[in-house]
């Protein structure tokens, strides 16, 4: 049945076949119409995924920060005939804090048939090897640029944890890392747990959790420009399923 099919890519530079199932190469191999972040990397990855695949005759329709989202219910005109679309991030998994969830908002809305494949989610994954509660975490996206806002928005998600025992997740532009990390320090308090997971899945993965307190005396972490997401934990509780 034609669906719009959710393809997750790598998070960094890591090859498709050691994240990705055999499946996923199925199904990107029977599409003919891909929306996309950003065309360039999207025909860079179907190429990773089949050398022979013939790229001139598939069709891009772009949803990156430069479209025109009022074009989004144009793009899935072919599914509404039959025929199967894909969408393609520039890394992890489409429609998490990522434009695609306004495609499957309509999709959903039309009752269109919608397919998430399996694929590397630094939410989950960070989750998992932090050592936080994984049965209650909130993402929060990007954190406010202005650094009251911020230093503001930090200890609200750190009084948050603390009284609903949840963990909670952020991230930043990569070459913004550092600076997070060192107004995370200044604004939680020393108890408070705080994991950083960098560069997942790749060469270069960096995952550490530490009290505040601990991370102040140790060596900055090397996280510089590369992908990164932050996990604060104040609870009392321990780590479930």
């Amino acid at each position: 049945m034609p669906a719009l099919y959710l393809i997750p890519v790598p998070i960094g530079d890591t090859p498709h076949d050691r994240v990705l199932p055999a499946y996923n190469r199925e199904i990107i191999l029977s599409i003919r119409h891909f929306i996309v972040e950003e065309v360039r990397t999207a025909r860079r990855f179907l190429k990773q995924v089949c050398r022979d695949i013939d790229i001139d005759a598939l069709t891009f329709q772009p949803m990156g920060k430069h479209a025109e989202p009022a074009a989004f219910a144009g793009y899935l005109e072919p599914l509404r005939h039959g025929e199967s679309i894909g969408v393609i991030s520039e890394a992890g998994c489409p429609a998490v804090a990522d434009p695609g969830a306004a495609l499957v908002e309509i999709a959903q809305r039309e009752g269109l048939k919608v397919v998430p494949l399996v694929g590397p989610s630094s939410i989950l994954l960070s989750v998992m090897a932090s050592g936080f509660n994984g049965q209650s975490f909130a993402f929060h996206g990007y954190l406010p640029i202005d650094g009251g806002e911020r230093a503001k928005a930090l200890k609200r998600y750190e009084a948050r944890s603390a009284a609903e025992d949840e963990t909670e997740l952020f991230i930043e532009t990569p070459f913004r890392n550092d600076k997070l990390f060192k107004e995370i320090l200044a604004a939680c308090s020393p108890k408070t747990r705080l994991c950083i997971a960098a560069g997942l899945t790749g060469e270069t993965e960096f995952v550490r959790t530490h009290t505040i307190a601990q991370w102040r005396n140790m060596p900055a972490p090397p996280i510089n420009k590369i992908p990164a997401i932050f996990l604060i934990y104040a609870g009392g509780g321990k780590a479930r399923k």
